[in-house]
């Protein structure tokens, strides 16, 4: 009796695994069967994947006649930039408020922690006025910026936290040996918060990855145009072109895939080396 009930459990436990798999799997199976399906708007493909045959010609669409080498580039800048100074700003702030003590430090504490509760569009009237001052519509730096001070406010202290676990004993024994305040950051603090710092760094990367709503805020001209605006002309009221859309989508997965992997690797070393003693 106990071995029946034990096989009827395993059996509905596979067959429930199996349906959410299948619902997890199928879109993105599907996109990709799109991108390499006959034909442009989504009308033209079977419900079952690749089942029309397969094409390349998507691919040769997006690199020969359209602008998605651009779209690429820029938005690979941006996504790189962000995540270096978002790293770069986050540690040195963390280190600041985690060593230092200064008039005001827990009221500039507590105004990061009230600046991250707000969502970001609520001041997108604000940014843009901000930007159309110091000339930063329709440039990469400026939606850089954009992301950047998006970033600040929760991942100072994130990192923070991971800094006052580090014992204040290393900071005074590089000190006694003549290290200044710098040094120590990036010599004794950085390679110790290294896993906060790695996490840190893909977040930030994915962020703008394929982002729509600042980009199209910020940018205007179509040399300056992301990889989610250039994919998007693709399939508005006036373009049905779904089987582009899912070709550029694919070829988007690629790097992201290849960073993440990457990054993971860098992410288990880190974490498996950065035990500290007192």
């Amino acid at each position: 009796m106990y071995k029946a009930v034990k096989i009827v459990n395993k059996t509905i436990l596979i067959v429930f695994l199996s349906v959410v798999t299948f619902f997890v799997l199928y879109p993105l199976v599907y996109v990709l069967s799109g991108a390499v399906s006959p034909g442009n708007s989504i009308s033209d493909m079977a419900i079952v994947p690749f089942s029309k045959g397969i094409t390349f010609e998507h691919f040769r669409h997006l690199f020969m006649e359209t602008n998605y080498g651009l779209w690429f580039r820029n938005t690979l800048l941006i996504a790189v930039a962000t995540s270096a100074l978002t790293v770069l700003v986050a540690s040195l702030g963390a280190y600041v408020f985690s060593r230092f003590f200064f008039t005001f430090k827990k009221s500039m504490m507590m105004s990061l922690l009230v600046l991250q509760i707000f969502p970001s569009f609520v001041g997108m009237i604000a940014i843009y006025v901000i930007l159309y001052r110091i000339g930063g519509l329709d440039r990469l730096w400026g939606l850089i910026l954009v992301y950047l001070a998006g970033n600040i406010p929760y991942n100072t202290w994130l990192v923070k936290s991971y800094v006052d676990t580090v014992p204040v004993s290393l900071d005074e024994a590089a000190r006694i040996d003549g290290a200044n305040n710098l040094r120590i950051f990036f010599t004794i603090i950085l390679p110790v918060i290294k896993p906060i710092l790695i996490f840190l760094a893909i977040s930030s990367f994915t962020s703008p990855w394929m982002d729509f709503i600042f980009p199209k805020m910020v940018l205007r001209s179509s040399e300056n145009q992301t990889l989610a605006l250039g994919l998007f002309s693709f399939v508005t009221d006036r373009k049905n072109e779904f089987t582009n859309f899912a070709a550029g989508s694919v070829i988007v997965s690629v790097p992201f895939v290849i960073f993440f992997m990457i990054t993971q690797q860098m992410l288990v070393t880190a974490m498996g080396g950065a035990a500290v003693k007192e």
